[in-house]
């Protein structure tokens, strides 16, 4: 039994070493590259980007389309999006009459 326990120490031992170095390599890594990286680029304006939620695209739908009635209980994810492409639509076709370029794009978070 003593050999077993001192077997299983000796075992556990080296595997706590070997993780032991290997924190001390991916911290000396991490070192280097921050380094070589020479701190934050300082050089560059952030970008400013615009976020547009709409509150409650279901009642959108709703109040918009009578078809949107029916389908908004059964496929609420469609129509959510279908919400969500109309509104850029509309934003798009406002922007080009005031003559400002934009890009635009869905993002699913």
């Amino acid at each position: 039994m003593t050999t077993l326990l001192l077997t299983l120490s000796i075992i556990l031992t080296l595997i706590s070493a070997w993780l032991f170095w290997q924190v001390r390599m991916q911290k000396a890594l991490i070192q280097d590259a921050l380094q070589e990286s020479h701190g934050p680029d300082d050089t560059r304006e952030p970008q400013l980007v615009l976020t547009l939620q709409v509150v409650d695209p279901i009642a959108v739908a709703r109040r918009e389309s009578r078809s949107a009635r029916v389908l908004a209980d059964r496929l609420p994810v469609m129509v959510t999006r279908l919400v969500y492409q109309e509104v850029m639509k509309e934003l798009q076709k406002e922007l080009e009459e005031r003559d400002i370029q934009v890009t635009m794009q869905l993002d699913y978070r």
